[in-house]
């Protein structure tokens, strides 16, 4: 999962596309970077870190512009370092830069066509480097000195007949503008709007609709699946369905974890559907334990806190911060390895003695997913002095990898993989655990908007919505995630050896 965001200015826009990049930081915390187009060249900075590491004083005033993307990587499977940082660009034809989120499925099967139809150099094992190329040689066969809105809808058109899996893209023409699209199936997410300013209309899009917030955009639209939008330099929109039969079936991860709760995604009210996540919890609490003689609830921080208020509420239970949050650890659920994330729990929370003290004590998270971070959590709760501890889960368990752009590991690493939720509730060591119901997670998301066709639940059910992911892809994430593989990885870099092998990358 990373950020995007993409703005069409009347002076130079890097600031605002790194006060963006701030608010887009829970999306990727690996490297950050920000390209711009100024008297028809490239200007660029991107490297590793979180953004207000990668970008100084000096940076900025280089960045030129009143044309420029930016990104924030968060990187799973494959190689990391520098090199992978975004914005990746190539110059042919005309200067095209592009920032991508997601995760291709068929990229082994483009890196191919790249080399021996496309006759295109990769110079790293990205998918995101395989989308920038692909939509690179679509718009060259359009054969065009000066492209127009036309040949880049038609290139984009390209992309969708040739690229599977979850993806959202802007990318950055040298003296033309940006353009913004999304996979058929609206996987990932991106929304466009605009911004009155003295000099005229600015256009940006991004991932979600907070970074639009900040920066004082109006919201306009989501990005529809399959469409594209081209915004030209000189600040005309365009815009225009791509593909040849989109649906609209987002991920609901990013409900009920990714997205920050201040975002509205696909017309829905993340905060809202949070909310309405910890009423069904509370409903099937009482429905299961009547008389459950839950003391206090207390959430893990900080994106369970709103299902977990809502179930307090609907309950009639305190709710309490139980656990404080040292705001300075990253998020655990994207930490590199499993020793990492082991490490940054006991670092990132810290109970709070007189809430646990001889209470029985719900705790609520957003997921369970390899189980490690909630069972140190569990403990820590006993430790504190807590008499029965009890853990809810604001989605259903997750027994199976996400394909298109969330690092969850190869499925022998997912403790709900070929476990019943009471033997989960033994390995995680609570007193009893208590999951949402996967219709009723849907229902939460949809009814923010009922024209939502349905949503990827591919995590719960193994229903992968591009209809191409099978045992044997399955097996190849397998290869690529598992924790020992990517240390081995991580070793083999560090020693600066080259590693190949299959990369549907940073999830970019």
């Amino acid at each position: 999962m990373c950020g995007l965001a993409g703005i069409v200015g009347k002076r130079d826009v890097a600031p605002d596309i790194y006060d963006a990049l701030t608010v887009l930081q829970h999306r990727g915390q690996d490297a950050a970077g920000i390209m711009t187009s100024y008297q028809g060249r490239f200007t660029q900075r991107k490297s590793e870190g979180l953004v207000r590491d990668v970008f100084r004083q000096h940076h900025m005033q280089r960045l030129r512009g009143a044309v420029g993307i930016g990104h924030v990587r968060y990187p799973t499977a494959g190689s990391s370092g520098p090199a992978l940082a975004q914005p990746f660009y190539v110059n042919s034809p005309y200067g095209i830069a592009l920032a991508h989120n997601g995760n291709l499925t068929n990229s082994a099967k483009l890196t191919h066509e790249m080399f021996q139809s496309d006759l295109r150099h990769l110079n790293t094992d990205s998918d995101s480097e395989v989308l920038l190329n692909v939509f690179a040689h679509e718009l060259q066969v359009q054969r065009q000195l000066f492209p127009s809105a036309e040949d880049i809808f038609a290139a984009v058109a390209g992309v969708h007949r040739r690229c599977v899996g979850g993806y959202a893209a802007i990318a950055l023409i040298v003296n033309y503008g940006i353009v913004g699209f999304r996979d058929p199936w609206g996987i990932r997410p991106l929304v466009l709007g605009q911004r009155e300013t003295s000099e005229g209309k600015e256009y940006m899009l991004a991932s979600e609709s907070v970074a639009l917030d900040v920066l004082g955009f109006e919201l306009i639209d989501d990005v529809a699946p399959g469409e594209a939008v081209y915004i030209s330099e000189k600040g005309e929109l365009f815009r225009r369905q791509c593909a040849a039969k989109p649906k609209l079936l987002p991920c609901i991860f990013e409900h009920v974890y990714f997205a920050r709760p201040d975002s509205m995604m696909d017309g829905i009210s993340v905060y809202k559907t949070r909310m309405r996540q910890g009423e069904a919890l509370a409903k099937k609490v009482m429905d299961l334990r009547p008389d459950h003689e839950i003391d206090v609830v207390i959430p893990i921080p900080d994106t369970s806190r709103i299902a977990a208020q809502a179930m307090a509420h609907e309950l009639g239970i305190k709710f309490r911060e139980g656990f404080m949050k040292n705001r300075y650890i990253g998020r655990t659920f994207i930490m590199p390895g499993q020793n990492e994330r082991k490490k940054s729990v006991r670092q990132k929370l810290n109970p709070v003695p007189l809430e646990f003290e001889g209470k029985t004590v719900m705790l609520v998270d957003d997921s369970i997913v390899r189980g490690t971070t909630c069972r140190q959590i569990i403990q820590m709760a006993r430790d504190a002095g807590a008499k029965q501890v009890y853990f809810a889960s604001a989605c259903p368990p997750v027994r199976y990898p996400n394909v298109y752009g969330i690092d969850m590991p190869s499925a022998e690493e997912l403790i709900a993989h070929n476990r019943t939720e009471q033997e989960v509730c033994e390995a995680i060591g609570a007193d009893w655990l208590v999951f949402q119901n996967l219709d009723d997670l849907i229902k939460c998301s949809m009814e923010g908007n009922p024209q939502v066709d349905g949503f990827d639940c591919s995590v719960f059910n193994k229903n992968y919505v591009t209809g191409d992911v099978d045992d044997a892809y399955l097996l190849s994430v397998h290869n690529a995630r598992n924790d020992s593989a990517q240390e081995e990885r991580r070793a083999a870099e560090a020693a600066g050896r080259s590693v190949i092998g299959i990369h549907n990358d940073d999830q970019s």
